[in-house]
């Protein structure tokens, strides 16, 4: 069921604030990431707070705390066969937001990317969150399977799910506004971020892993609409020529150089 969110803030009064967590690492096929590349590679796995004067934003919320131990009775075997995790207790989501004195009864609403198993494997980890998603992404949850990336028990927690399609501005102000960025999967939208600094962020998701995927305009080796995703490559080009900030999904060069939690990004 999508359930409607409507906020009436004047812009004039706007304050977000923007900070970045790291949720444990992920080793895989760099293929994975870049086709026919060659080897392994270690990455990141993000997540992203936003305090708005509305109320607080998570994007993304990494990995299950089940994955902690035995990660393969979680994801199945399909999944661990390609995935070594490298996940610490003090690097879930709500060990991230305990130490910025953050409840996580407090997140007000979850954007999730896509609902593969390390972008939404922390959402019951926030209770009162309401879980804003793409229709089309949990439309195409639902008919598959943990092979494909995705684990019921990560997105269907019983948690409310608010159903956008297409663009949609969470607070009316044009401070965080989810973008469709179909590609990666079925229904994937990415988040675009002003911060009360004046900086502009575009939060990627997996619809651009790399920054060496952007630069080259090399997709990776899995993906659902090549085509689609191309598009969006060149559409964060255009962002990134006007200014915009683009935090690659899953890059560790990159990830190296984002200020961390309690710190502020924007």
């Amino acid at each position: 069921m999508s359930v409607p969110v409507q906020f009436y803030f004047d812009s004039r009064q706007m304050s977000v604030k923007l900070y970045a967590f790291c949720c444990g690492y992920l080793t895989l096929p760099r293929s994975f990431l870049l086709a026919k590349a060659e080897g392994m590679i270690t990455v990141p796995v993000p997540s992203y707070l936003i305090e708005h004067s509305k109320g607080r934003v998570l994007f993304d919320t990494g990995l299950h705390m089940n994955t902690l131990d035995q990660p393969e009775n979680h994801v199945g075997q399909v999944i661990a066969k390609y995935h070594q995790f490298h996940f610490e207790k003090t690097q879930t989501v709500s060990a991230h937001l305990r130490d910025m004195q953050v409840a996580p009864e407090k997140i007000d609403f979850v954007i999730n990317s896509h609902l593969h198993f390390d972008h939404c494997g922390g959402n019951s980890q926030l209770p009162n969150a309401g879980i804003l998603i793409q229709r089309r992404e949990v439309e195409h949850a639902r008919v598959v399977d943990s092979s494909r990336g995705y684990v019921a028990e990560d997105w269907d927690t019983g948690q409310e799910l608010r159903l956008v399609d297409g663009e949609f501005d969470l607070f009316g102000d044009g401070s965080v506004v989810c973008i469709p960025t179909y590609g990666h999967t079925p229904g994937h939208q990415s988040l675009r971020i002003q911060t009360e600094r004046g900086g502009e962020y575009i939060l990627c998701g997996d619809a651009c892993y790399l920054q060496e995927s952007l630069e080259k305009l090399t997709l990776p080796g899995i993906i659902a609409n090549k085509e689609a995703a191309l598009a969006v490559f060149k559409r964060f080009r255009e962002m990134q020529a006007r200014g915009f900030t683009i935090m690659f999904g899953h890059d560790p060069e990159f990830w190296n150089s984002v200020p961390q939690a309690p710190a502020r990004l924007g």
